[in-house]
């Protein structure tokens, strides 16, 4: 067995359940983001990143080692975020050379305006009916309920849509990790992916604690010019 199958079979045993360390570690960077996120701080960003190329190895499942049913959504959503992330580090970075020698955070949150909100929820719509679709003529191959196809398709497209959110500087994206945490928290226990529902289910709580937090400083920090969002720190 080569060091790489080896580092990648590790798991731990809880209870008579196997659980990846790949899950446990992917979690842990996951949940290091959150809160790098709600301290606005820029950091955030890359240590989200090495979460998600671990926790798609979880979530991909049968494309890789023929472990599980592979969590369509679960997995397409860690290389989005990826994406969307390199993206948000670079806002951030910016205004941080913009904002160099002040003490403010890494984003100075607004609410979405009204077209930016009906953009938003629109291609989220739009993005949850065709990844239903999607997700239901590749999953003939697996043996999975319906509602799946359903909850994946939000999953996926509620937590680009909340990370792009987050970029942006948005109170908004709070919001919509609730709703990603009220799908995916059943799901993942459903799958027997216990840690990642874990941390969902803390996610739910650092989630409400920071839509308030950042509610708040939306109204104590009202921005000189609505279209300029970031500072850095």
């Amino acid at each position: 067995m080569s060091v790489f199958q080896t580092v990648y079979d590790a798991h731990l045993t809880i209870a008579g359940h196997d659980i990846s360390w790949r899950e446990i570690i992917g979690n842990a960077f996951g949940f290091a983001s959150a809160i790098g996120g709600l301290k606005r701080r820029v950091w955030a960003w890359p240590v989200g990143i090495v979460g998600n190329v671990l926790l798609f190895t979880v979530f991909i499942g049968t494309a890789v080692n023929g472990e599980a049913v592979p969590l369509l959504g679960q997995a397409g959503r860690q290389i989005f975020f990826i994406a969307v992330s390199i993206y948000g580090w670079q806002r951030w970075q910016q205004a941080k050379r913009e904002h160099a020698g002040t003490e403010q955070a890494a984003v100075s949150p607004r609410w979405a305006t009204g077209r930016e909100r009906a953009a938003y929820l629109g291609a989220a719509a739009v993005g949850v009916v065709v990844l239903f679709f999607a997700f239901q003529a590749i999953g003939t191959l697996f043996p999975v309920p319906t509602w799946y196809f359903l909850a994946d398709s939000w999953i996926f497209v509620g937590s680009i849509l909340a990370t792009y959110a987050m970029a942006r500087g948005w109170v908004d994206f709070w919001l919509c990790w609730i709703a990603v945490d009220l799908v995916g928290v059943p799901e993942l226990i459903y799958f027997k992916l216990y840690p990642s529902a874990a941390l969902y289910g803390v996610y739910g709580v650092l989630v409400i604690y920071g839509f308030f937090a950042w509610r708040r400083i939306a109204r104590e920090e009202p921005l000189a010019d609505p279209q300029t969002e970031m500072v850095g720190a």
